[in-house]
């Protein structure tokens, strides 16, 4: 008995060290891409669906209107999802500069509201291009004209750029910065291997065609979260080769970590819960061994009280963890000029292996809360 599972702790743990070495070599398969130097001339919209985010918003406008992107080129539609503070009024305020508010009126209980705000959008945009970012983020001037950039040179239909947190105040923010550095890569190094999986709906651009093209929302607007994942996935299907991962610095977007282990949890729970409706069935597979892989940790390190042959299992187990989990951390955290963070990593790592199981179980069940409302 001990054999057999001794033997499967370490398959787990080869399967994986392979799907990270894996990630290592599409994070390196994304070199900086070069851009043109023709002006650029692609009518840009900006997206945003907002709900009550009246404290944080204003930073976010003035941003996107401090782009140097041409303003003759630059569409902004922000949404407000029935906010119940100042949102839609300091949207409105902008309207001088711009900015154009739409009001979500739904008289009927929806599940997918972001979804919805984000179609209800674009229905009105005019641009060839869609922007989309969170009505909490910030960005340096250069985003616009570096995104369109990529887009005009490279021609993908879809751009997934990179995202990190910023203004950390405390341990917990630092390990998920750390944390979320490597979600990000993991989505982008899936994209450099040529299989676009997953992105973050905070720095997220496609073509408006495309959007009708593969129907939208259609399909997946019975969940609540998935207007990033899920619609990138769609468009996959189509276009497997031409959804980009821009890895250049001045596209980089910047937003906080949760404040309270409780939101922070609702947050990973949400994004749990769109893994079941992952079109790529082997991408699932592989997170299941993973979760399989943290899962085995957790039972070595508690058999181990008891035996202490378990807990030297666990310990060569976590040492191939965090040395390839080192290697895989590093190059992200050099590109977002973060790379003291890893020294972190011996503080998460164990951490990381009880929140992984955890979210694992509940982020398949059916209903959270998110943005005051309780949705699945």
């Amino acid at each position: 008995m001990i054999a057999l599972h001794s033997t499967i702790s370490l398959l787990l743990t080869g399967l994986y060290l392979l799907v990270v070495a894996y990630l290592i070599k599409g994070w390196a398969a994304l070199k900086r891409p070069g851009i043109g130097a023709a002006p650029l001339a692609t009518k840009v919209t900006v997206l945003i669906a907002a709900r009550n985010e009246a404290g944080r918003i204003r930073y976010t406008i003035d941003d996107i209107l401090a782009q140097d992107y041409p303003k003759q080129l630059t569409e902004i539609i922000i949404v407000d999802d029935h906010s119940t503070d100042d949102t839609a009024a300091i949207i409105s305020s902008y309207a001088v500069h711009g900015v154009r508010l739409l009001q979500l009126n739904e008289d009927k209980p929806l599940n997918s509201y972001k979804k919805k705000a984000i179609a209800e959008a674009i229905n009105l945009s005019t641009g060839e291009l869609m922007v989309c970012t969170d009505a909490d983020c910030r960005m340096g001037s250069g985003w616009l004209s570096s995104i369109v950039g990529y887009y005009e040179t490279h021609g993908p239909v879809m751009i997934s750029s990179p995202v990190t947190y910023f203004e950390e105040r405390s341990l917990f923010e630092r390990l998920q910065t750390l944390e979320f550095s490597y979600l990000i890569g993991i989505g982008a190094a899936f994209i450099g291997n040529g299989r676009a999986s997953t992105c973050n709906g905070a720095n997220f651009a496609y073509r408006k065609d495309v959007f009708y093209e593969v129907g939208g929302f259609k399909g997946i607007d019975d969940l609540a979260s998935g207007d990033d994942e899920l619609l990138l996935q769609k468009v996959a299907e189509i276009y497997p080769h031409k959804i980009g991962f821009f890895k250049n610095r001045d596209a980089v977007v910047f937003t906080h970590a949760k404040h309270t282990l409780q939101e922070f949890l609702q947050q990973r729970r949400r994004w749990a819960s769109k893994s079941t409706r992952y079109k790529d069935k082997k991408v699932v597979a592989l997170a299941v061994c993973i979760w399989l892989f943290n899962l085995s940790l957790l039972v070595n390190a508690g058999l181990g009280f008891y035996n202490i042959f378990y807990l030297k299992l666990f310990l060569v187990q976590f040492l191939l963890k965090y040395i390839i989990e080192v290697a895989f951390l590093l190059p992200i955290t050099t590109f977002f000029k973060r790379a003291n963070l890893v020294g972190l990593l011996i503080v998460l790592a164990p951490i990381h292996i009880i929140y992984f199981v955890y979210v694992g179980l509940i982020g398949n069940t059916r209903k959270y809360a998110w943005k005051g409302r309780i949705v699945r």
